[in-house]
């Protein structure tokens, strides 16, 4: 797994109304909230949904990661709790990031490979994961990301720079370019959603990620009927080196459908994963430390209702 040799000291802060150590119980009715991270010389903030019911063991992981010029709450409104009440549902906020559809960066985004803006993304990754663990005790084996667009960009570049700490993956309208430099990388399970008239990224060239991510994966060369939902139909590749692919297919656009975190859910849990270490205090660059933040800092999200819609962000 590959690391920026150039990390800073990351300062994690983060206020919550009950704080949680590994293994306490869950609090009744715990509220999406806001919270606030320095990573480097920038705050990053990400809106975490707390589980609405107890898991069986520990607690899954989901990180949501939105397209270019979106928002984090509006990938909170896909409504991935809905279909997974057990999981923690993380929605992270990108910066302003330069594409090729906005040169001057004036909208926020995620880096679009390794080494980007000083692998600002992945270093927040890195801290998010490490004050999760400290608060909420999340099954180290079940920690997954998925995206729409630039956001599923990032998703494929986690799969390769942190493969050894999430399970399987799940980009939507994306490309792979995270993928650059990925040999030796860890395979993972992949579920990829495209759309066939997808103006902005060509369905010719997700397919193109799709084949190639099978052949890396091991997967069949025949794929079977895997789901079918809201318009996605979805064919898995089986593997048997366990890092089986599924595409999911729909006949519209750039939109991150409606029916598709169902079926990221049932991906998500159908994995039989082997136990992994995740980032340590050194994979952030620095120590870490947390604390409560200044009042108003921390935005309780009472009147947040995280109703489900299709994202259509750009790249």
């Amino acid at each position: 797994m590959t690391r920026s040799s150039t990390h800073r000291p990351v300062t994690c802060l983060i206020g919550l109304v009950a704080l949680l150590s590994a293994g306490a119980a869950l609090p009744a009715a715990e509220p999406p909230h806001v919270v606030a991270w320095t990573v480097g010389e920038a705050t990053r903030e990400a809106l975490v949904i707390p589980p609405r019911a107890a898991p069986a063991g520990r607690i899954p992981v989901v990180f949501v990661f939105h397209g270019h010029g979106g928002r984090m709450r509006a990938m909170a409104r896909l409504g991935f709790q809905e279909h997974w009440p057990e999981a923690l549902i993380v929605c992270p906020q990108g910066l302003p990031t330069a594409t090729p559809r906005d040169p001057d960066g004036a909208r926020s985004g995620w880096q679009p490979g390794p080494g980007f803006n000083g692998d600002r993304d992945l270093r927040f990754v890195d801290a998010m994961l490490v004050t999760l663990r400290d608060r909420y005790p999340i099954d180290d084996e079940q920690v997954f990301a998925t995206g729409h667009s630039n956001g599923g960009g990032f998703t494929y570049l986690l799969g390769v720079q942190r493969a050894d700490t999430f399970a399987a993956i799940a980009p939507s309208a994306a490309g792979s370019r995270g993928r650059q430099g990925a040999a030796g990388a860890r395979a993972l399970p992949v579920l990829h959603v495209s759309g066939e008239r997808d103006p902005i990224v060509p369905f010719a060239g997700q397919k193109q990620t799709v084949e190639t991510i099978r052949t890396a994966n091991g997967c069949d060369a025949e794929g079977e009927r895997w789901a079918e939902a809201g318009g996605l139909v979805g064919t898995l590749y089986p593997s048997a080196s366990g890092t089986p692919v599924v595409w999911l297919v729909h006949p519209g656009g750039h939109e991150y459908p409606a029916a598709a975190p169902a079926l990221i859910v049932r991906f998500f849990k159908e994995r039989n994963v082997s136990p992994r270490e995740g980032p340590s205090d050194d994979a952030t660059g620095g120590s870490v430390e947390s604390r409560r933040l200044p009042a108003g800092r921390v935005r309780e999200e009472q009147g947040f209702s995280p109703t489900p819609q299709p994202a259509r962000d750009g790249l």
